[in-house]
């Protein structure tokens, strides 16, 4: 299902033919292993970035995520994200990456559970 690569924030473009009117899935790395259907639920129609607010360079993430949103023409954003607190670190980091940004592209929010693969809509 997956529609570009790299699909690692550290690695994805800045700019590049596949943001143009895309749907972005910015997934946290977990989430891959906890969520059995994210190909089929999450990541089909969508350009998918991934990566780790605890582990990865949050600073680095806000820019390089605001450049993404400021440069290309992005039509919404799908956040996927653990239960977990450190998790809670990827939405602030788009959100400020959009205020960065001057970019206001809706954003819906899903919280997967680190138990059982439940996922939560979350209100944005």
């Amino acid at each position: 299902q997956l529609r570009n690569w790299p699909i690692q924030l550290h690695l994805a473009p800045e700019v590049a033919p596949a943001y143009k009117g895309a749907s972005l899935l910015i997934a946290a790395d977990c989430s891959g292993f906890a969520l059995g259907n994210l190909q089929r639920d999450f990541i089909s129609g969508r350009v998918t970035i991934i990566g780790c607010p605890k582990l990865d360079d949050v600073q680095a993430y806000i820019g390089k995520l605001a450049r993404i949103f400021e440069h290309n023409d992005i039509k919404d954003i799908t956040l996927l994200r653990m239960e977990v607190p450190c998790c809670g670190g990827l939405r602030r980091t788009v959100q400020e990456a959009l205020k960065l940004s001057g970019k206001n592209i809706p954003m819906q929010e899903y919280m997967v559970e680190r138990l059982g693969g439940k996922v939560v809509k979350m209100n944005v």
